[in-house]
């Protein structure tokens, strides 16, 4: 059965995947107050459950993915108020960024600004061929604040992303995969069948290789070459005497599926 508060819902999938479903399809996921608040919760409940192996972010909406913040709700905040939602709004996109297993975004239709952040914050973004993605903050008076400065130049490079941005053009699917905006694009209506089966091979592997590996990527990214390689050797130690790396290797010697123990 999925867990379901309103404008999220997290739906459990055979193998140790779970699907975070944004769905407020009436708004187009439209993040308010809210929404955000409980896509924090939700991932807070995922990082901790150790029976996940990978996840992934998809929405109910038929024509997006996510529109990005909710701005008839921002339209109505005062300056103070806007200041007293910002934890909240950080609490979203960072909950998604940290959650420590793989997650695979599932993208379909619109998903600019605050909608394209939750998506980079994943670590592969899945698009069908309706996606158009986007970060057009400054058109509005604002600039990404959901991770967006950060993540998208460490997709596409420094000078991409600044034209991107700076431009606050939106981008269609084709073009998108061109430049590496998303990872991979599959037919219209198809993202998240796509995506749950990438998790699903994903989620064969070891759940511990699995946290670790994520780690050691998402700490050396950016990293010289020697700190690099010292953030690895860390991360490969905290898997070289698990009982993981023990099944591993001798379900390889027995020619058996493993059966991970996840420690």
């Amino acid at each position: 059965m999925p867990e379901v508060s309103e404008f999220v819902a997290v739906r459990r999938h055979d193998g140790g995947v779970a699907e975070l479903v944004l769905d407020r399809p009436k708004a187009m996921n439209a993040v308010s107050t809210q929404m955000a608040r409980a896509i924090g919760s939700a991932c807070a409940s995922l990082a901790a459950d150790e029976s996940v192996r990978v996840v992934v972010v998809s929405s109910t909406a038929e024509r997006a993915f996510c529109v990005g913040a909710d701005l008839k709700e921002r339209n109505s905040l005062s300056d103070a108020e806007l200041v007293r939602q910002r934890p909240t709004t950080r609490g979203a996109y960072g909950g998604v960024l940290e959650l420590p297993m793989p997650t695979i975004a599932a993208v379909h239709g619109f998903a600019l600004g605050g909608g394209f952040e939750l998506a980079l914050a994943c670590d592969v973004i899945v698009a069908d061929e309706t996606a158009v993605v986007g970060l057009p903050e400054v058109s509005v008076g604002v600039i990404p604040g959901g991770g967006g400065t950060q993540l998208l130049p460490r997709r596409v490079g420094a000078a991409r992303a600044a034209e991107l941005i700076f431009t606050a053009r939106r981008v269609e699917a084709a073009e998108a995969l061109a430049l590496g905006l998303v990872d991979s694009v599959v037919a219209a209506g198809t993202d998240r069948e796509a995506a749950l089966a990438l998790a699903g091979r994903m989620a064969a592997n070891s759940p511990v290789g699995l946290r670790a590996a994520k780690r050691a990527l998402r700490l050396g990214h950016g990293m010289d070459l020697a700190a690099g390689l010292e953030i690895e050797d860390a991360a490969w130690r905290t898997v070289a005497f698990s009982a993981d790396r023990a099944e591993g290797v001798a379900a390889f010697n027995e020619k058996r599926r493993p059966e991970w123990p996840g420690m």
